[in-house]
């Protein structure tokens, strides 16, 4: 019996190995337009995709990050600036890439772009600092989707978006993981409203990596600015114990963070070019050993493991 197990469970690994292994034909004429170049995940799927033969459309918040990564670029590759923040911004950019990729439509929309700061917790912030997240990690994303989806099924293409082991458990208060919850569902609905015509949506929830997005040299200060802007009522609640341990604790979990994006990026690239690709990917030993398992336990059990990992305030009970 174990036998017959082993040889099915062996069989169905040889049968998603041979499809994933199927690539897309005509890589060369397909356009793939992708936010936040400036740096990190995006800047090196650019470049990847580019080295591919990929007719790469970056867009950068930044002039100086569009100049940078066409210094490291072939001619194929071309940048405009982009805030996913500004209708204006999008609009215009939406325009820019419907005139360079004519009737063929896009191929690939790769919503990477992301920030996560300022992530403390929920009672330190104030609404402004919940919308500056959204804004870019879940209303940005939506709008550029819906501004591009009628490029993308012309192409019969793929939409990739960007989430984060965050979207399976809210481990910290702020924007960010309410953002990424948000992507996960948005990017389902999407995924069966678009399966109709042919365009494939693929979700990349990265474990920890070590970009502009998880930086302690930007996380710490921004962690400190809100402190310094919270009320004296909830600082004596919490504590100045609580702001030291909860400062520590970026710096222990940089010190497991991995700085090699590729394991992100390939993830991002079988998505676009593979004739069957994945619905989601997880990269990040973190994401597949840790933070999925923990997705799945029982809520009390998960709320045990959370209250282990972080500080108690001052006032508690």
């Amino acid at each position: 019996m174990l036998l017959y197990l082993a040889a099915l469970v062996g069989l169905y690994y040889l049968v998603r190995w041979y499809r994933e292994s199927q690539v897309v034909s005509h890589l060369h004429d397909k356009y793939v337009f992708i936010t936040g170049c400036d740096s990190g995940f995006g800047n090196q799927l650019a470049r990847q995709l580019d080295m591919r033969g990929l007719r790469v459309l970056a867009a950068c918040l930044t002039e100086e990050g569009a100049e940078q990564l066409r210094k490291r670029t072939s001619e194929r590759l071309e940048t405009v600036i982009l805030d996913v923040t500004q209708t204006e911004s999008i609009t215009a950019a939406a325009e820019w890439v419907k005139e360079r990729v004519g009737d063929k439509g896009l191929w690939g929309l790769v919503n990477n772009a992301g920030i996560s700061f300022p992530s403390a917790p929920n009672e330190w912030l104030s609404k402004q600092d919940f919308m500056n997240i959204l804004n870019v990690n879940l209303v940005g994303v939506i709008e550029v989707t819906l501004s591009l989806m009628l490029l993308v099924r012309k192409a019969q293409g793929r939409v990739v978006n960007v989430s984060s082991v965050m979207g399976w458990v809210s481990l910290y208060g702020g924007g960010y993981c309410i953002s990424k919850h948000g992507v996960e569902s948005f990017s389902d609905s999407l995924r069966r409203e678009l399966s109709y015509f042919g365009v494939k949506v693929a979700i990349i929830e990265p474990g920890y990596f070590k970009t502009n997005v998880s930086s302690t040299e930007t996380l710490l200060p921004s962690l400190k600015k809100v402190w310094d802007h919270t009320s004296s009522e909830v600082k004596e609640i919490y504590g100045e114990k609580f702001l030291e341990s909860y400062l520590r604790y970026p710096q222990l979990l940089e010190k497991v963070w991995k700085s090699e994006l590729s394991s992100v990026t390939d993830c991002m690239e079988h998505a676009l070019t593979a004739c069957h690709p994945r619905t989601r990917y997880s990269p990040g030993w973190d994401a597949k050993f840790l933070y999925l398992p923990m997705s799945y336990l029982p809520t009390f059990l998960l709320d045990f493991f959370a209250y282990l990992g972080s500080p108690k305030p001052e006032k508690a009970l």
